[in-house]
């Protein structure tokens, strides 16, 4: 309770000076929310790579591994499959119009260049890695996990020599030096939540979607809300777990991903709320939660659906059964495939509109209101993975 109430009145103070409007300290809360963004994606990588490495290397021979695996292979892809079709539900029930021919053509000089001659192809190859420094360098969360549980197995399946023991020693060392950053990272969050609320406030604008626009935000956050607090709890409340409990526990990871828009930057929030404070256990949370963080994607399954549909609606496509059911499930697949980083899938969905000939220029227009559906987004897939941990913890 008393770190709830910190947390909240950092979320006040910072929204109120962030209202204020006074340049300077505009400037200041930027600096500092970029500073904790930066070390929080710090100490991310390192976070995924050794909790799979000395996840697997304890457990990579035993029976319960596969068990774990499998069973938040399967929560992740029910929750996911869940989020894309309660935004196809909600596009159908609204129904969005199409927008003005000339205004597509105007967003049009709005979206990022070159990024339209992307393919999805291109995001599968970057994820295969091609040497050791490239993937940590560049924070490929996907690169970095087949890296890391191929070494972990490794770990599991050779013969303990004493240079072995050696070697396994010094990754544990690495994984509690590391650990205590973190702690102390957390420790100091409310200056973070102050400087993060503080910059979101300055930044929002005070002018509302209307019209087609409007109908097509509605469905994506309206989608967002019944995931977060309708679909997500009765799976936890399927499987014996108190919503209100879970979420109250992991409500500093909720809160960090809201502000950074990166699962994979809140990853150390997410697994230090999930053992300390959901009392999951350690080979449970630092197993399941960096696969979740990578493909455990329930707000991007539901944003490629609904954008893809709404972009091929104003192209001329006619949206039948079929081609909703296909798309349906070509979201859930690439949202598995889809980074935790900020804007991931806004980039990968312009890839995969680029690639049919659909009318990209709304890319271009949904730009400046992406800021908001990427926060809601984020929260809702580290809700999402706060959930599956939690589900396969009481499964195993």
């Amino acid at each position: 309770m008393k770190n709830i109430i910190i947390w909240t009145s950092a979320l006040i103070i910072g929204a109120v000076l962030g209202w204020l409007g006074i340049e300077w300290l505009n400037s200041l809360l930027g600096f500092i929310a970029t500073v904790y963004t930066r070390l929080f994606q710090f100490v991310a990588v390192p976070t995924i790579a050794l909790a799979i490495i000395t996840t697997l290397s304890s457990l990579g021979g035993q029976k319960e591994t596969g068990r774990i695996f499998l069973h938040t292979i399967t929560f992740t892809l029910l929750t996911t499959l869940a989020a894309a079709s309660v935004g196809l539900v909600l596009y159908l029930l609204i129904n969005p119009e199409n927008l003005p021919a000339e205004v597509v053509a105007a967003g049009q000089n709005d979206v990022p260049e070159n990024l339209g001659e992307l393919s999805y192809y291109d995001h599968i190859l970057s994820v295969i890695p091609n040497n050791v420094v490239e993937p940590f360098a560049q924070g490929n969360v996907l690169s970095i996990l087949i890296i890391s549980a191929a070494v972990g197995l490794a770990l599991a399946f050779i013969k303990k020599s004493e240079n072995v023991q050696v070697l396994i020693k010094g990754i544990f060392g690495l994984q509690e030096l590391l650990y205590t950053l973190i702690r102390a990272l957390i420790w100091t969050l409310p200056l973070g939540i102050v400087a993060f609320a503080g910059q979101l406030s300055a930044q929002v604008s005070t002018g509302v979607a209307v019209g087609s626009l409007g109908q097509y935000v509605a469905v994506i956050l309206g989608g967002n809300l019944i995931q977060f607090f309708i679909v997500l709890p009765l799976f936890l409340l399927a499987r014996g777990l108190n919503p209100l409990k879970v979420l109250k526990a992991m409500s500093p990871a909720v809160l960090m991903a809201l502000f950074t828009k990166s699962s994979a930057a809140t990853l150390p929030v997410t697994m230090q709320s999930a053992e300390e404070r959901q009392k999951v256990r350690p080979e449970v949370a630092r197993f399941v939660l960096p696969i979740c963080t990578t493909i455990n994607m329930n707000g991007c399954a539901a944003f490629i659906l609904v954008t893809s549909l709404y972009v091929m609606q104003n192209g001329g496509t006619t949206l039948d059964w079929p081609t909703m059911i296909l798309w349906l499930f070509i979201a859930v697949v690439s949202a598995i495939g889809n980074a935790g980083v900020p804007m991931g899938c806004y980039f990968l969905t312009l890839s995969l509109m680029a690639g049919i000939g659909a009318p990209i220029g709304i890319m271009g227009i949904i730009l400046p209101i992406f800021t908001i559906i990427d926060m809601v987004e984020t929260a809702e897939n580290v809700w999402s993975d706060s959930c599956v941990c939690a589900i396969v913890n009481k499964r195993t």
